[in-house]
């Protein structure tokens, strides 16, 4: 065998054998579904006026906008007020699993659905952040995230025999009912066909699931359905590295042909805007030195032009990846803008170096071990399943 088929083979054999990245995939779905978990508890007390049938963007004003632009959102399957606070409930409780680990498999799809039903019912109450945040809930349904740092890794490890999952069986059951009912009644299919494609496609892909742990006498059809899945996680982290890089690099060229990052004196302005100054005072103290803004004006520009390119090198990308933090951390407290900073944040979080996320990790399990009982499962990742290992892990969903 030359040396590219080697290469290739070998390629194949690294994305096919495993899902890649555990602990990236892990802090993305820790970091969003806590971003939007936040978000939603903030706004609970504004929910109404931002999402509510009777708000300001009432529901027959988003009714026509949804016709018009084909997007998915659940709370225009009702004007009612109770449907609404189910929705809204749904979202937080979505976030919550999502956040713990909790069924990772459904939670991933019902944050996706609380993210767009709430997002795209007011397309015009948010911000930058909103936008990362829609796209990332899509691209997490694809991920395995929940290898490590979750309750169902914890699950996992405790599992001594094999048992029916009663719990994932009532979700599957569920969920299939109102796909049903939502699509025989016509307001799945309202919107673009992807989105109720892909939870169709999610519960039968569950059920599958089930009847190969079930039903299957071999090895091989678990083996498939793992290189199947493992084939989507890892397509899915490129394409949530290939999207943050696309955001640095459209920010970064943009600010480059702007006449106020090119003078530098872009940064002053929205410093002294009402809607981004939370502290005056500490606005007012960043703008007193011309040479202050300069440097971060032009810094910003550099950093997030340069970033895409330095992922070849470690170091360097390190290096930019903690500025890159520093500049989202500056603006949640400077600007007043947390959320989208911690969706960037998030976003950033992709790229971490594996040692160091398994670092935080065991710093995290000792922590819990001083203040809690201890014990638990460490945060390691299992190795890939041999082909000829035939005995199924449990019998019944892992959601």
């Amino acid at each position: 065998m030359n040396q590219p088929s080697q290469v290739l083979s070998r390629g194949l054999a690294r994305i096919t054998e495993a899902a890649l990245g555990p602990y990236q995939s892990a802090v993305i779905r820790i970091g969003f579904a806590g971003t939007w978990l936040f978000f939603l508890l903030r706004e609970f007390p504004h929910r109404q006026e931002l999402y509510g049938p009777d708000g300001p963007w009432d529901w027959n004003m988003g009714r026509r906008l949804t016709l018009d632009n084909h997007a998915f959102t659940a709370l225009m399957w009702s004007s009612g007020q109770l449907w609404f606070e189910c929705v809204y409930a749904l979202a937080i409780l979505a976030s919550a699993a999502l956040l713990l680990g909790w069924r990772t498999r459904t939670a991933s799809v019902l944050f996706m659905v609380g993210v767009l039903s709430l997002q795209n019912r007011s397309v015009f109450v948010g911000d930058g952040g909103d936008n990362v945040l829609h796209l990332m809930a899509i691209y997490l349904v694809f991920t395995r995230c929940g290898q490590v740092w979750s309750l169902d890794a914890r699950r996992k490890a405790r599992e001594q025999r094999i048992s029916t999952d009663w719990t994932g069986l009532a979700l599957w059951t569920v969920l299939g009912f109102v796909l049903v009912v939502t699509t025989a009644a016509g307001r799945l299919f309202d919107s673009a066909w992807l989105i109720p494609v892909l939870l169709w496609a999610a519960w039968v892909g569950l059920a599958l699931w089930w009847l190969v742990q079930r039903l299957a006498r071999s090895a091989e059809p678990r083996i498939l359905l793992d290189v199947i899945a493992n084939v989507l996680h890892n397509g899915a982290l490129v394409v949530i590295m290939a999207e943050a890089c696309l955001i640095y690099a459209t920010a970064g060229w943009y600010k480059i042909q702007g006449s106020r990052w090119q003078d530098g004196t872009a940064v002053y302005y929205p410093l002294h805007l009402d809607y981004f100054s939370p502290w005056p005072g500490l606005a007012d103290l960043m703008s007193t030195s011309g040479t202050i803004l300069m440097v971060v004006a032009y810094g910003t520009v550099i950093v997030q032009v340069a970033f895409p390119f330095t992922l070849l090198n470690r170091r360097v990308k390190n290096v930019l990846l903690v500025l890159l933090m520093m500049e989202h951390f500056v603006i949640a407290i400077v600007l007043g803008l947390p959320f989208f900073s911690l969706a960037m944040i998030t976003a950033d979080a992709v790229f971490l170096p594996t040692s160091f996320l398994r670092r935080v990790g065991a710093f995290a399990t000792r922590a819990r071990g001083r203040f809690g009982k201890g014990g638990g499962e460490d945060g390691t990742v299992p190795a890939p399943r041999a082909p000829e290992d035939s005995t199924p892990g449990r019998v019944g969903f892992t959601a």
